[in-house]
């Protein structure tokens, strides 16, 4: 996806132009992470954002009527990571499940433990703060 910047906003009510991609890979950002792991709660796009930005790998999924299972080895995926990786669900999006990194996005519906390691071992870890 095409880098939209890294202008850092200070709350989640300022008004920023629209994201290019739905999870966002990069663009305008909370000065501040969401905390590496597992979360129940979707996390708001500009926090998701700073994340990719530190070298984050974001593993989000849309389950309207639930996925239990999907969820469970979603989970045991990113448990296997320190840091740099997080787990949470993203209502509304048009896949089952998103893989998002700075300026990258990989969107499907069937559960794939390869692709997600693949991509997560691709982008975890590469810093894009300005030089």
């Amino acid at each position: 996806m095409p880098d939209q910047g890294n202008h850092h906003v200070q709350t989640l009510n300022e008004t920023i132009p629209p994201y290019n991609s739905d999870p966002p890979t990069s663009g305008p950002h909370l000065p501040y992470i969401a905390p590496w792991g597992i979360h129940t709660e979707p996390i708001p796009r500009q926090l998701q954002v700073h994340n990719l930005e530190d070298g984050g790998v974001m593993v989000q999924y849309n389950c309207p009527d639930a996925c239990p299972d999907l969820v469970a080895r979603l989970k045991a995926i990113v448990s296997s990571y320190e840091h740099q990786v997080i787990l949470a669900p993203y209502p509304g999006m048009k896949r089952r499940i998103a893989l998002t990194a700075w300026t990258r996005l990989d969107a499907f519906d069937d559960f794939d433990e390869r692709r997600v390691r693949r991509f997560i071992t691709a982008y975890r870890g590469i810093d894009h703060h300005p030089r």
